[in-house]
């Protein structure tokens, strides 16, 4: 198939729902570093404390999203969700396939609150990486509109960068921030889902926070943003 163009400035970003986790398909464009951050382009020290120890606590979370801490296995089920198409899927282009998550103990953390009303969803992953966010970002930057194919089902995916990176204080060592769109074949506008995602990084461990809606409208930004911060702030603490 050949990948669809679609238009870069518009309601952007997306999933499908896997497991009580999105699921997450396509890359996107992005801009340098958040306000007191610089392009991180080499890893800072290791943080040493455990990611169960620093994923925030379901009692910290936005209110509206009561939430719970995954346990080890289907954190990584939702890591791999999250940070692209899911076991089994097919992307094209080959070169925007993402990275698998990484499956060893300790590598993952993930804690998920749902409203269950509008059945919006705020994901936070905490995952170890050796890699800076300059890679993944030059990924991104490639990868604006993506096909992708799982279990018999198509979507297009289309991945824009939000104008301003995401702050918070204290800062990460960089961070990002877009939308993503998933348009299903089929099932037309009930079935699209949005997702507004900021993801910051401070030493080896990446921060992701996710909101998603159903429906063609956009995930507020507030509790996407008081969430990162609360995960950010528990992170530089250790």
């Amino acid at each position: 198939m050949t990948p669809v163009s679609l238009p870069r400035h518009r309601l952007l970003p997306a999933c499908w729902l896997s497991a009580g986790a999105v699921l997450l398909a396509g890359c996107g464009t992005v801009l340098p570093g958040s306000p007191g951050s610089a392009e991180q382009t080499t890893i800072a020290a290791p943080v040493t404390a455990e990611l169960t120890e620093l994923v925030p606590a379901p009692e910290s979370f936005p209110a509206g999203y009561p939430a719970v801490r995954l346990p080890a296995e289907a954190a990584v089920q939702a890591a791999g969700d999250l940070d692209g198409v899911g076991p089994g899927a097919t992307v094209e282009p080959a070169r925007c396939t993402p990275p698998a998550a990484r499956a060893e103990p300790g590598t993952t953390a993930v804690a998920v609150g749902t409203d269950e009303e509008s059945r919006a969803s705020l994901t936070v992953e905490l995952s170890r990486t050796d890699q800076p966010l300059a890679r993944l970002r030059t990924r991104l930057d490639d990868c604006g509109s993506v096909r992708v194919l799982r279990a018999g089902a198509a979507a297009t995916v289309v991945t824009d960068l939000l104008a301003d990176p995401p702050a918070a204080d204290p800062a990460p060592d960089d961070a990002l921030a877009l939308l993503r769109t998933v348009l299903p074949d089929r099932g037309g506008a009930a079935l699209t889902q949005t997702m507004r995602t900021v993801i910051g990084q401070v030493g080896d461990v990446r921060i992701t926070v996710t909101g998603m809606v159903f429906g063609g409208s956009e995930p507020e930004p507030g509790p996407v943003q008081e969430l990162f911060e609360t995960a950010v702030e528990r992170v530089r603490e250790h």
